[in-house]
């Protein structure tokens, strides 16, 4: 077993050589702490989010419910829910949603990727780099989308033929120019929360006007 510390602004190990059995012993003991485990073919990554990162996370996972709400799009958010293929990998998103499928998983108290459908977004906030792995995670569960945001830029990448390509519209909302939340994004450490919610919300009723 090798392991590799990667310093701040998030706190990051990252081991190798481990097996299934004790990702599934970490994820049991770790259970609702702020502590995140991604696991892909013996390749562990552990990582204590940086109050940067959780700003933009809440704030990403509020535009897509904002989104939703002016599109009249019904959703099921589940947040940092742990998603496995067992013996291969498992991935917890920072904000997940069910869309298309919404009705495959409503009202179930587990997931089980053997049998229903992955989220149909996952939004990242990839201020280490931590999605370049979690993309392939993410393309063995079948996710059709993942919204990445790494504190510069923002990304829409969509699944095709079992490989992310960038896109410019969303398959979630593409009706809107999603790629132009950007701006909006830039403001999350500087600007009051709920006057960037509240400005964001405006600028989509803009673009639902514009249709």
């Amino acid at each position: 077993m090798t392991a590799q510390i990667l310093a701040p602004p998030q706190q990051i190990v990252q081991l190798s050589g481990i097996s299934w059995q004790t990702y599934e012993a970490l994820l049991a003991e770790i259970g609702d702490r702020q502590i995140r485990l991604t696991y892909n073919r013996g390749n562990l990554k552990i990582m204590v989010p940086s109050p940067e990162h959780e700003v933009y996370k809440k704030v990403m996972g509020r535009f897509v419910e904002t989104l939703a709400e002016e599109l009249d799009v019904k959703i099921e958010p589940l947040g940092s829910t742990t998603f496995k293929r067992p013996e291969l990998s498992g991935v917890e998103p920072d904000e997940c949603f069910y869309i298309q499928n919404i009705s495959a998983i409503k009202g179930k108290k587990r997931i089980d990727m053997n049998q229903d459908p992955p989220p149909d977004l996952v939004v990242e906030i990839d201020i280490t780099s931590r999605s370049e792995n979690s993309l392939q995670i993410y393309a063995d569960l079948g996710v059709p989308e993942v919204w990445i945001y790494n504190g510069v830029r923002f990304s829409i990448n969509r699944l095709e033929n079992g490989e992310y390509v960038k896109c410019d519209r969303s398959l979630a909302f593409p009706s809107v120019p999603v790629l132009e939340m950007v701006r909006f994004l830039e403001q999350a450490e500087t600007m009051d929360y709920l006057e960037l919610v509240k400005s964001f919300r405006n600028w989509v009723k803009n673009q639902i006007h514009k249709n």
